[in-house]
């Protein structure tokens, strides 16, 4: 394995995390509690890729920092759960492509969200009121009714392009993550690996705190935060699945949104709207409880951003859901869309890279674990 000389990071906080990483192999109190610490004692030194390794395999519950008997007031000054959240907003903004656009979101994440989704939503509906502007006013109902507002062709191909362009900065993103780390192209072909960190991943394998749960100010470990991320990552990938499912329905079956309440894409959609809107609310209100102690407050507005967008993209949906049938659906439907457009052009610049991050870095724990067995 390459080992980097101390005090050759490239950065302060790169430097303090190597420090603390320091510290902890020497105590290994902590080591039953996550995966962070049984990675780290593999390791006699640490490079700047081990590090942002460790930092992305964190899933912040909070408990080494109440378990450490060198946690402030001590001189240690040992902090285990703050210095790796900057460290991981830090590599976030280090893997981002193009690399000019991550700071100027993670200063005005969510300013720069709702611009983008009322400039869209501007756009749609002055697209519409340019074409027929009793459009707007008019009540749509039946298959094809959306589209009263704007061609399918032309949503398709302005949503199709963010969707893309989105997906194609995350995979140069997590390249850069997967390169940084030592890691070869091969590993994410190793079947034992990824399904183990898929497990890992869908249960949330490490936010329980050793089996305890996540530690907020008043020192009271819970499991809610983990509940409410479940709702919120299970309610986006049924939304998800219901675009896919209605994009089958429009091109296979010839099937035109809107589709009846209890077509499959409508389920799934609700199900999902209802998932992003309470998961969403749940976690900001645990952010809001959290102790600030544990708390990179340099990368909150990325993290306000990201939980905002999410809640904007399932309460937009539900009220479009409700009042399509009526003349409150041209609006709604602009709304909606142009919150949909905002999430997908943010995705590579806000919290939700640290999905991808995170499940990359739990496949090389398992590929570790299983070389060490």
């Amino acid at each position: 394995m390459n080992q980097q000389p101390r005090n050759l990071h490239g950065s302060p906080i790169l430097e303090e995390a190597d420090r603390l990483m320091t510290v902890c192999n020497s105590c290994r109190y902590c080591e039953g509690l996550c995966a962070v610490f049984p990675a780290m004692e593999m390791r006699r030194a640490f490079t700047d890729g081990d590090l942002n390794y460790f930092a992305n395999l964190c899933h912040a519950c909070g408990a080494c920092y109440t378990d450490c008997q060198f946690s402030p007031p001590h001189e240690f000054n040992v902090n285990v759960p703050k210095t790796l959240a900057a460290l991981r907003a830090e590599s976030w903004a280090t893997y981002t492509w193009p690399r000019a656009f991550s700071g100027l979101f993670a200063r005005n994440g969510v300013a720069i969200s709702i611009i983008c989704a009322l400039s869209v939503a501007a756009f749609i509906f002055g697209f519409a009121a340019s074409n027929d502007p009793q459009v707007l006013r008019g009540i749509h109902t039946g298959p094809g009714a959306f589209y009263v507002l704007m061609p399918h062709n032309a949503m398709a191909a302005l949503f199709g392009a963010a969707f893309l362009y989105a997906m194609a900065a995350l995979v140069m993103g997590l390249r850069g993550f997967w390169r940084d780390i030592g890691e070869p192209t091969g590993v994410l072909a190793d079947p034992p690996s990824l399904l183990q960190a898929m497990k890992d991943a869908g249960q949330l394998r490490y936010l329980d705190g050793g089996g305890v749960g996540c530690f907020n100010k008043d020192e009271r470990p819970t499991d809610r935060r983990r509940t409410y991320h479940h709702l919120t990552f299970y309610g986006f990938l049924l939304c998800f699945a219901s675009t896919c499912v209605a994009t089958l329905y429009h091109y296979l079956l010839a099937r035109e949104a809107p589709y009846a309440w209890w077509d499959l894409p409508v389920v799934l959609g609700t199900l999902g709207g209802i998932g992003l809107v309470v998961g969403s609310i749940g976690l900001l209100m645990e952010k809001s409880r959290r102790d600030v102690a544990l708390v990179d407050t340099g990368s909150t507005g990325m993290d306000a951003a990201f939980i905002l967008m999410l809640f904007l993209t399932g309460l937009t949906g539900l009220a479009l859901l409700a009042w399509r049938d009526t003349s409150a659906m041209g609006p709604l439907l602009a709304l909606h869309l142009g919150v949909v457009f905002a999430l997908f052009i943010t995705l590579p610049y806000g919290k939700f890279v640290h999905g991808l991050y995170r499940y990359a870095a739990l496949v090389r724990y398992a590929r570790e674990r299983h070389r060490m067995a």
